[in-house]
């Protein structure tokens, strides 16, 4: 099950047309990968998130896979004046570190692309949903301060993907969305 989401997290959660190949992190351990994460920076082409970037703050995503293997995410996004919580659900595909998601009105493919766990994950997220598919590309870590070294890497697996610089946003921190701290869930 894929809950619907209001257009922010369509935004940031995004698909390449089929065929496009995107590396998963070799023997990927589902146990390592869970927990919170930050995002820190954000790379997509999708029109909303482009129009809303220079304002986005720091967000936290809380991984957790259910017995069967799938991945749940909770997302939990500082908005203007509140803190907005999103949960999504995706099946487990035939490749550790690869998982999908389908409703009736899109398709959702999601690949852990590379992590050491403890510090940080570049995570691809393609979407499909009407006609127009959408990447973005996104910077995990587990401290709210990713490194120099990090946001370089980021940066330079952007154009890899088929995504610009100019569609990068560094996310600044944000203190305000803690877990359990003035959540409005859809």
């Amino acid at each position: 099950m894929v809950v619907v989401l209001p257009s922010l997290a369509l935004a940031l959660l995004s698909l390449l047309p089929a065929g496009a190949e995107v590396p998963v992190q070799p023997d990927f351990h589902t146990e390592k990968f869970a927990g919170m994460w930050h995002v820190a920076a954000v790379a997509s082409n999708c029109s909303v998130f482009l129009k809303m970037k220079d304002g986005m703050k720091s967000s936290i995503t809380i991984v957790s896979f259910m017995p069967e293997g799938d991945l749940a995410l909770k997302l939990i996004w500082p908005l203007a004046d509140k803190c907005q919580k999103f949960e999504l659900l995706f099946q487990r595909s035939g490749q550790a570190g690869h998982y999908m998601g389908m409703s009736a009105q899109e398709m959702r493919d999601l690949r852990v692309m590379e992590t050491d766990y403890s510090s940080y994950a570049i995570v691809q997220e393609f979407k499909r949903s009407g006609e127009e598919p959408h990447s973005a590309l996104q910077l995990l870590t587990r401290e709210q301060d990713a490194s120099p070294q990090l946001l370089q890497k980021f940066k330079e697996l952007v154009p890899t993907v088929g995504l610009t610089q100019d569609m990068v946003a560094i996310l600044p921190k944000s203190g305000e969305c803690q877990e359990g701290a003035g959540w409005h869930a859809w």
